[in-house]
């Protein structure tokens, strides 16, 4: 059976909610569950059923060898079924959980979440891992934030514990990457440079458990799991159950049988498992809240696991795999009855629950099956995963396994304790009082549906002993051969001695929980988890705030210290590790460039000595015509049309800025101390730029990209222009990023100056004489753009159409209909005639859409952004034409939304010169007879 319709249906899902939210609210989470439960009986009649690995691969970015590989073995059949299936009936249990508006923001995230889950646990590509990966960061981080207010700091928090390790996993990516030559996991896992390369195999298993353990909670990453408890019930039940924290415990079980190879991973995982689960159990005796309880104790549950899988025998990754399963079941029900005893009951605190069992019998009962699963009681299923935990520790024989031993064993004495912290108290006492609650029954119904499974399956082992199995040997490499059954009872094994002294030392901390409270009921640490967290955020903004200081302010100086200071030391470098093998450059200089260079000098000369802000501006617009001119004198003609336009453009639009200016710069009262330091900066870095250039142009041969494309180019586009093919067609990913920053520079734009308070016109106090006012002085230019305007819109579609082969292309199109605009504007007879009347957000955001479906176009030819080509009637006919029309979009819908924001007046400033239709006609008239007169 192919898995690409499962994970696509799940994706569509995503889509498909916020839609059907409108209409059914809360109920759409039972679409959701029946999409999720439907696909749970797929994967588990068709793919997990299966004994061989299911494989599938789609093309993704043939260009760099990333494929979308799809893979099913006993480990991710494992993954995907808890995935699913608890999805489900979390799904379900939302509908009666939550109330009122906002559902599909929820069940949206929720989606995503199990997707994006689903995607991780199916993923054969590296690549494909970490976008999984980091999807679920984001979901978490989003599910937390909705909350509002209080959920700020708690999901920023976890975002910054989270990214670390996704940045731990990035490294791990790119170091397998890089020494094993491929991005399939499955081939990387079974490189021979695991056994043969100590180094690489120590960094990559390091890298790897920290970017778990970040997932997973552990020990000093922990904090997060509990402080993200201000989620609503369904979310903290998906994310300990099945979602978030379950990704770090997939990783390791992935990563096990390869990364074992280093000695560093055993002990890593080990140590640090055992110190979480019994900080865990600590913790979570300490707490009165049944959910931060709950919580406490899945850090706990978390490190049992992680120091299982670094054990890594092939009954360790069995218990490892029984105890997902177990977990899922027990956790999952413990947290939909938090979220139902907050409706009923109106508390969490267990003090204020006293009389539970009376009040809600069939509740309560739940709870216990719970507890019970997580103290390990027989017959539940967690006391068989439990035992199976234990005996890997045990019979492992090793120090980390001696280490486990004992520390698991500790471990499962608090588990029993703080397990039945949750039950004593609503075992006894009269009748708590209870408030009616809409959708209490289906709420109970869920939790059943989880409570009596892990209930269920511990007589039942014998059924996930197939599934089990194999997801041991897939996590060992290994045949299924080599992992014993997996089955209930173990006989008078010493696991099953020390699950008895486990239960009867917890059962008599509970008997002693007077004194035990006493005991716990103080600070043990002089800091928090939470608390250090946030500490270290406020110490990476300090450090950003510190580093930026630099450069705060307006002053331009600030700004360009950093870089000029770059070039000045990356010359210097160039010249020196490279002047002996440097041949001279070659004389290719003529009279023109002479001429050239001495009006650029003279451009820079006149900007340096101007005292008005209008003087300045045209004299850099010397240098920037001197250097379009220099380009077409070189035949780059596509770079010299951009440098011409540009500088067209920008002129154009600094004068609109200059309006709100004073006229001249201020004046530096005194000496100006800075002066000279920024003159002799300035100076070492344009001598060092110039020589490292002039040493470098002898040096540098044409590159071999270069070659490449002025030979290969045309045969494979269809196009004779080099430099647009490289734009729409071989690097057109860049350009569509580029494009998309235009479009978000014109909302920006937008935002910024549509709330931005006037500043005042530069008018004269007196009436100009005609012949200076600009308004009553533009008869000619508004007679020439009459023509002029019309031939540019026209002139810039032809540039448009031309470019793939021609000079030419979106972006110069674009400058030239720009220019045609601006000409426009120029020419009316006032600022608010003078407006471009189109939506410049509009057209900038086609723009984008525009190019992204020409990419979408591509994946047909098994790429995104892939040009498709075909000859029509004898013409050579491209998408990357069409891809060229969105950035044209773009481009012009940038620079008219620059051009109306800083052109028109700000809303809470009246136009100093309203216009009218007479006053225009009066204008015309008067320069009429003024013109006409002898």
């Amino acid at each position: 059976m192919s898995l690409l319709p499962v994970l696509v249906t799940a994706w569509v899902l995503v889509l498909l909610v916020p839609v059907l939210a409108v209409r059914l609210g809360p109920r759409t989470g039972w679409v959701a569950a029946a999409v999720l439960g439907a696909l749970t009986v797929v994967v588990a009649a068709g793919p997990a059923s299966s004994p061989e690995p299911v494989d599938e691969v789609l093309p993704w970015i043939p260009a760099l060898e990333v494929m979308l590989r799809l893979r099913m073995d006993g480990l991710g059949a494992l993954f995907a079924l808890v995935v699913l299936g608890i999805g489900a009936v979390i799904m379900a249990y939302s509908t009666s959980y939550l109330t009122g508006r906002g559902s599909g923001g929820f069940y949206a995230l929720m989606t995503a979440f199990a997707a994006a889950m689903l995607t991780l646990v199916l993923a054969d590509d590296l690549v494909l891992l970490f976008v999984a990966w980091e999807i679920t960061t984001v979901c978490s981080y989003l599910l937390i934030l909705r909350v509002g207010p209080k959920g700020r700091q708690p999901a920023a928090r976890t975002l910054l514990i989270t990214v670390f390790g996704g940045l731990a996993l990035l490294g791990a990516v790119c170091t397998i990457v890089v020494r094993t030559g491929t991005t399939q996991l499955s081939v990387a896992l079974a490189d021979p440079a695991w056994g043969t390369d100590p180094v690489f195999a120590g960094v990559v298993a390091v890298l790897v458990a920290v970017a778990a353990m970040t997932k997973a909670a552990q020990f000093p990453f922990h904090s997060w799991l509990p402080d993200a408890m201000v989620a609503p019930a369904p979310v903290s039940a998906y994310l300990h159950a099945a979602a978030m924290v379950k990704a770090g415990i997939y990783l390791l079980m992935r990563f096990s049988g390869a990364a074992a190879a280093a000695p560093v991973w055993p002990w890593l995982l080990v140590t640090v498992g055992v110190v979480t689960s019994l900080l865990g159990g600590v913790f979570a005796l300490q707490r009165h809240d049944l959910k931060e309880l709950l919580a406490y104790s899945t850090v706990s549950q978390l490190g049992l696991l992680v120091a299982v899988i670094g054990i890594g025998t092939p009954t360790a990754l069995l218990a490892a795999s029984a105890h997902v399963v177990a977990h899922a079941l027990f956790k999952s029900a413990g947290f939909m009855t938090v979220g139902l005893l907050e409706r009923r009951a109106g508390t969490r605190d267990l003090r204020e629950l006293r009389g539970l069992f009376r009040a809600m019998p069939w509740t309560a009962t739940m709870i216990v099956l719970a507890a019970a699963g997580m103290a390990g009681i027989p017959v539940t299923l967690g006391f068989v995963s439990k035992e199976y935990v234990l005996d890997a520790a045990l019979s492992a024989g090793t120090g980390p396994g001696t280490l486990a031993a004992v520390g698991l064993g500790l471990a499962a004495v608090l588990t029993v304790a703080y397990s039945a912290r949750m039950v004593v108290p609503i075992m006894f006492g009269s009748a708590a009082v209870l408030r009616p609650a809409a959708g209490a029954r289906a709420m109970a119904g869920t939790v059943t549906v989880t409570a009596l499974a892990g209930a269920v399956l511990g007589p039942a082992a014998g059924v996930l002993d197939p599934l089990l199995t194999s997801s041991a040997a897939a996590s060992l490499r290994i045949p299924p051969a080599g992992v014993d059954g997996f089955y209930v009872w173990h006989g008078l094994a010493p696991a099953l001695l020390v699950s008895v002294l486990a239960v009867a030392t917890g059962v008599g901390l509970v008997l002693a929980r007077a004194r035990v409270d006493r005991l716990l009921d103080r600070p043990l640490w002089p800091f928090t988890g939470v608390a250090a967290v946030q500490r270290l955020r406020a110490g990476i903004i300090d450090l950003g705030r510190t580093t930026g200081r630099p450069t705060a302010g307006d002053a331009p100086a600030r700004h360009l210290l950093v870089p000029i200071l770059l070039i000045a030391v990356g010359g210097t470098a160039a010249v020196a590790l490279r002047a002996g093998d440097i041949a001279a450059a070659p004389d290719t200089s003529r009279t023109t460039d002479v001429l050239l260079l001495l009006l650029s000098a003279a451009g820079i000369g006149a900007v340096l000595i101007a005292r008005d802000r209008l003087t300045a501006v045209l004299a850099a617009g010397v240098v920037g015509f001197s250097v379009a001119l220099w380009f077409f004198g070189l035949g780059a003609a596509d770079v010299a049309l951009t440098q011409l336009l540009v500088e067209v453009l920008t002129v154009a639009v600094i004068v609109l800025i200059l309006r709100r200016l004073p006229r001249g710069f201020p004046r530096a009262r005194g000496r100006d101390r800075r002066a000279v330091p920024r003159v002799v900066l300035a100076v070492g870095a344009g001598v060092a730029a110039t020589t490292a250039t002039l040493l470098m142009t002898g040096w540098r041969a044409p590159s071999a990209a270069s070659v490449w494309f002025l030979a290969e180019a045309e045969g494979q586009t269809g196009g004779s222009n080099v430099v647009n093919t490289i734009l729409v067609d071989f690097r057109a990913l860049d350009t569509f990023g580029e494009l998309v920053v235009l479009a978000l520079a014109a909302l920006v734009m937008t935002a910024l100056l549509d709330a931005r308070r006037s500043q005042p016109l530069q008018v004269p106090a007196r009436p100009a004489a005609p012949v200076v006012d600009p308004r009553a002085n533009a008869i000619f230019l508004r007679t020439a753009a009459k023509v002029l305007v019309p031939f540019l819109l026209l002139a810039s579609v032809y540039v448009l159409l031309r470019g793939h082969n021609a000079p030419g292309g979106g972006f110069i199109g674009a400058l030239v209909g720009a220019s045609a605009l601006v000409l426009a504007y120029l020419a009316a007879p006032s600022d608010t005639t003078g407006r471009v009347r189109l939506p410049f957000l509009l057209v900038a955001g086609m723009g984008a859409v525009v190019a992204a479906a020409t990419g979408l176009l591509g994946l047909l030819d098994g790429s995104f952004l892939r040009p498709l080509h075909a000859d029509v009637l004898g013409v050579h006919l491209s998408t990357a034409l069409v891809f060229d029309v969105g950035v044209y979009l773009a481009v012009l819908g940038v620079v008219v939304a620059g051009l109306n924001l800083l052109g028109s007046p700000p809303a809470d400033e009246p136009d100093p010169d309203p216009p009218t239709e007479r006053s225009a006609q009066d204008h015309a008239s008067e320069e009429a007879s003024r013109w006409s007169s002898p």
